[in-house]
């Protein structure tokens, strides 16, 4: 503190003292100045502000989270000693206008305005609070209240411009800043510089009414500082109220202070006192619906040095001696047990400082909370927070006639005004509340893939189209047993890459995944769906998919594949080569015009071969390679857009079968799998699509990976993908058999974990999420999938992001009319097929979050994005 400040604080003492207050209750509110990237400069001081990152310990191992807290405690103790510190933890509505906007700039394919609507339409009927965990770090005074406000009167009398703040000051200021950044870096927490429009708005929401946009300047200061900044609020003994711009009341605030805590902690639990805000609810007193309180905190900090703690704590534990020793010594020869209790204490206390670095600090922490609805509503949520931390053995009150100081107090900018609420303890008690912990997975910005259930509420954003931009891999898995929504969970990630104008496919061999191009029109997506069948001939003939240059040899072995061992054996292969050669000279080839010289040439093997493929064209799985073309060109096209290529009968031999032993029906299913893995290979690798970001699904993997050949491919896309711009989603039911692709399991960047049941494939499940394999990772994997009465939450999952932090999230759609459509039911597609006929259809069902019942619902198939209908959507 500077000496001017402790000047004029002596002044407003003798005033202070006549009343029994401390003078920072009577100093004037300090006035902002300018507003900068990590920047908060008043009249009086200035302040370096850091958003600190989340840290996911819901699902983090004990052992880890005891690390973390250590972690955090000593970057107390080593990086923030002697600075005046302010935590501020607040929460924010994910407003649907806000993603409306950044809709439109992530969606570029399909109807992008309807999504957009679609999704604000969502987010505004979740009303879902966003945290944000603020640092302030005083740096610098700059001048006492008194002389601040005596040069601000003198220049409004002479008429004299007031201009805030030099550059040369800020540019020291910035420097001072950013030399702290790089230190509290290397902390848990991940501080970064905050935004000056995110302190802006931060400055601004504490009026509670609707403020102009800061503007997008490296300095806000004068008119548009003033702006931001009006308000009015009238003091009351238990609240404040604040004013509109018409005198109207927007908002009631209550100040609540913390004045006693239990000597010990229990951490990790529900002792940790500011990660658990999120947790707290109360009943309306309007409606009687539980809802989320959602309080925020105000904690005002000062990290002794060692040398002043140690000089502390010795002066306490002498204290205590001393009265041990006098008790001792006088008629009764008693000593009381607190005082021998006191003086071990700060004995282990002196040796801890002494070995791990621990300190002292003197913390004043406050809780606020808010309501837009009523006093009334106010007072209940007040109540439902003491009762909350009650149950923690944590007193709060609500700070009688004191209100209009703590709210002061609170505010960005500020100063410590009632310091008699404080406590002094060790940093291990600030870090024990664990105020960056909770839930936390996904990207920063980006699609929202659905949201966290965990302790802290919110969306989930993950974009699996985005590895490549970030020069990482673009694997992306989801596992699970069936029935749990991993499929759908897949097809609505596929849906969002097609919506960034990406070349999405998906290689269908379940055969349910038709909803995708359902869905795809619903959205306004340029949709192609490909049946491989007798109706779709030479859909997968290479010839027609790949270069001239490069079909020949794919041809041959597709052909050699087919065509049973004795052929191989007696030269056949030679015969293959020659024709396809001839054939690609050709204007039109065409792996049946193959078949037809074959058939017409002189020598006996090649007359046979050519008979035996010319049957096998007539069949369901030889016509989409032998089968000659209807008319139109093939509809399978290297272009942006969603793609589904679905084989409906497909029989995979099992890894390692030698070609001898395989079925003409497993010999025809592998050659038909090998070309569309080429086909799909060979879009990923072309040129002129470098920089077009491709996405290839698959559903059930296990199918592909059970061959040779899928083994490669999985492979092949995994190991190049970032080279290729190519992403890879994969679902499996099987996750164990993952454990033996290395190539997969380094390229795979976020898992999405449904529900498993047998021990097996739970421990493989967790060394895929990186949970330590044991009972509760098991436990937590068997009850990821169902409520807690035991029913199956279609959509709920465990995900494991880019980051390693592991959440339990909910996948979710903006609407139902979207789950509908993908829904892979089969009960619910056989009602869609009815209602399309021209039916009755009833109810829009759930596949994500609830069971279908035929008997009771009906369907209704997906019409246009454009005419969604409101109810339904709100439902979803």
């Amino acid at each position: 503190m500077s000496t001017t400040t402790k000047a004029a604080k002596k002044g407003v003492s003798r005033f202070g003292r006549m009343l029994g207050l401390g003078a920072e209750r009577m100093m004037r509110e300090p006035q902002l100045v300018a507003l900068a990237d990590g920047l908060v400069v008043t009249d009086t001081a200035a302040e370096a502000w850091y958003v600190l990152s989340a840290s996911n310990t819901d699902l983090m191992p004990e052992e880890r989270q005891d690390a973390e807290h250590d972690a955090a405690a000593l970057a107390l103790a080593k990086v923030l000693p002697g600075y005046d510190c302010h935590l501020k933890i607040i929460w924010a509505k994910l407003e649907g206008d806000l993603y409306r906007e950044e809709a439109k700039r992530i969606f570029t394919a399909g109807d992008v305005d309807a999504v957009a609507d679609m999704w604000a339409q969502r987010l505004d009927t979740l009303d879902l609070p966003q945290r944000y965990i603020l640092l302030g770090v005083r740096l610098a005074e700059r001048d006492s209240a008194t002389n601040a406000t005596v040069k601000n009167a003198t220049t409004a009398a002479l008429g004299i411009g007031h201009k805030g703040i030099d550059d040369a000051e800020l540019a020291q200021l910035d420097a001072l800043a950013r030399r702290l950044e790089r230190r509290l870096e290397a902390t848990p927490w991940r501080a970064r510089i905050a935004p000056v429009e995110l302190l802006a708005w931060a400055v601004s929401r504490e009026s509670y009414r609707p403020q102009p946009a800061p503007p997008r300047l490296p300095t806000v200061t004068g008119a548009s500082l003033v702006r931001l900044t009006q308000s009015k609020a009238i003091p009351h003994a238990d609240h404040m109220r604040l004013l509109d711009a018409r005198g109207e009341t927007c908002a009631w605030v209550s100040v609540l202070a913390m004045p006693e805590f239990p000597e010990q902690l229990i951490t990790p639990g529900e002792q940790e006192w500011l990660r658990c805000l999120s947790e707290i609810t109360y009943t309306r007193p309007d409606n009687g619906f539980d809802a989320l309180v959602c309080p925020e905190a105000s904690v005002r900090f000062n990290v002794w040095s060692r040398g002043k703690a140690i000089k502390a704590v010795d002066k306490v534990r002498q204290s205590a001696k001393e009265q041990r020793r006098s008790a001792a010594e006088s008629s009764a020869g008693e000593t009381f047990i607190e005082t021998e209790e006191t003086e071990m204490v700060m004995e282990g206390l002196r040796k801890g400082m002494a070995r791990d670095s621990r300190t002292l600090l003197e913390d004043h922490p406050r809780l606020i909370v808010v309501s837009t609805e009523s006093l009334e509503d106010l007072r209940a949520r007040t109540d439902a927070v003491i009762g909350h931390y009650a149950g923690l053995s944590i007193d709060v009150v609500v700070a009688s006639e004191e209100q209009r100081e703590l709210w002061l107090e609170s505010q960005i900018g500020d100063m410590l005004r009632v310091d008699d609420l404080g406590h002094i303890r060790s940093t291990d008690a600030l870090a024990a509340s664990m105020f960056w912990g909770g839930s936390e997975a996904g990207d920063d910005e980006g699609p929202i893939m659905g949201l966290l259930t965990g302790t802290t509420p919110g969306v989930c954003r993950i974009d699996i189209t985005a590895g490549s931009a970030r020069g990482d891999a673009t694997t992306t898995a989801f596992v699970g047993r069936s029935g749990r929504g991993k499929t759908t969970s897949m097809m609505l990630a596929t849906l969002i890459a097609a919506l960034k104008g990406s070349f999405a496919l998906m290689l269908g061999f379940k055969g349910d995944e038709g909803g995708l191009i359902k869905a795809g029109e619903y959205l306004g997506l340029d949709s192609h769906h490909v049946t491989c069948g007798l109706e779709t001939p030479a859909v997968a003939d290479l010839f027609r998919l790949l270069n001239k240059g490069d079909a020949v040899l794919q041809v041959v072995s597709q052909l050699l594949i087919i065509l049973p061992d004795r052929m191989r054996e007696s030269g056949v292969e030679t015969h293959l080569l020659r024709a396809c050669n001839e054939i690609a000279g050709h204007e039109d080839p065409a792996t049946w015009r193959v078949v037809e010289l074959l058939k017409n040439s002189d020598d006996a093997l090649a007359i046979e071969a050519g008979e035996a493929l010319e049957e096998l064209s007539r069949t369901q799985l030889g016509a989409p390679l032998l089968g000659k073309p209807k008319a139109g060109a093939s509809p399978l096209r290297p272009e942006p857009g969603l793609w589904l290529v679905q084989v409906p009968g497909l029989t995979m031999p099992q890894m390692g079968t030698a070609p001898r032993d395989m079925t003409m029906t497993e010999r025809a299913s592998l050659a038909l799998m090998r070309g569309l893995i080429a086909y799909a290979l060979n879009t990923s690798a072309r040129p002129d699509l470098r920089d077009l970001p491709k996405v290839i699904s698959i559903p059930e993997v296990h199918v592909l990976t059970g061959t040779d050949d899928g083994r490669r491919f999985i492979d092949y896309i995994a190991r190049t993908g970032r080279a290729l711009d190519t992403s890879l989603a994969i679902d499996t039911q099987d996750p164990k058999s993952l454990l033996g692709l290395d190539g997969v399991l380094e390229a795979i960047t976020t898992v999405f974990a449904f529900e498993q049941s047998t021990r097996v494939q739970q421990d493989a499940m967790a060394e895929l999420l990186r949970l330590p394999v044991g009972e509760s990772s098991r436990a937590l994997i068997h009850g990821v999938g169902k409520t807690a009465h035991g029913e199956i939450r279609h959509g709920h999952c465990i995900v494991r992001d880019r980051r390693d932090r592991v959440a339990t999230m909910q996948v979710d759609s903006p609407s139902a009319e979207l789950l509908r459509a993908l829904s892979t039911n089969p009960k619910d597609q056989v009602q869609d097929r009815e209602a399309a006929k021209g039916k009755d259809a009833g109810d829009i069902a759930d596949p994500l979050h609830e069971e279908t019942d035929p008997e009771q619902d009906g369907a209704e198939s997906a019409g246009s994005v454009h005419r969604p209908s409101p109810a339904a959507s709100e439902a979803a």
